[in-house]
């Protein structure tokens, strides 16, 4: 995102832009690759309230959150292009809140990728895990790109 400074992401947050929401897809490749046609759409805030959830030293995936969502409203899959959005939204509206902090560092990208659209980025986000006894390793040799070791085993059951 650009200008976060110029945003007011907590009105973003509370934007449900008419979501809750359903979709029957119906691109063959797109069935095939999510299991199924039938995509849900959750808000923005809802991303939010299952990232407070998860405690000091624990880990979550936007995947996983994706899967959550899915399951509880009986859709094939959570579509993945805005969950991303709003798991950033989310980031940033806590950064800009004094208090009500939501610890959206303990969310990570696939693979337990950290996430560099995060407030501060890729170093913030590592200091903030490594704060709560996580290791942080570098992958990659030219697109350097930032993991939580061993994530699997701190995940936050949802």
């Amino acid at each position: 995102m650009a200008n976060e400074d110029k945003k007011d992401f907590n009105a973003m947050l509370n934007d449900n832009k008419d979501m809750p929401k359903f979709q029957t897809i119906t691109d063959e490749k797109s069935i095939e690759k999510y299991g199924g046609d039938r995509m849900y759409f959750a808000p923005p805030i809802d991303y939010d309230k299952i990232m407070r959830l998860v405690p000091f030293g624990k880990l979550l995936t936007v995947g996983t959150i994706r899967e959550y969502f899915a399951r509880i409203n009986g859709a094939d899959f959570t579509e993945p292009i805005t969950a991303g959005i709003f798991v950033s939204i989310a980031a940033w509206a806590s950064f800009q809140r004094n208090d009500d902090k939501t610890p959206y560092w303990r969310t990570l990208k696939a693979n337990g990728e950290l996430n560099e659209k995060y407030p501060g980025g890729i170093e913030a986000q590592k200091e903030l895990l490594e704060k709560e006894g996580h290791t942080v390793i570098a992958k990659g040799r030219k697109n350097l790109r930032y993991y939580v070791k061993d994530y699997e085993n701190a995940l936050f059951i949802i």
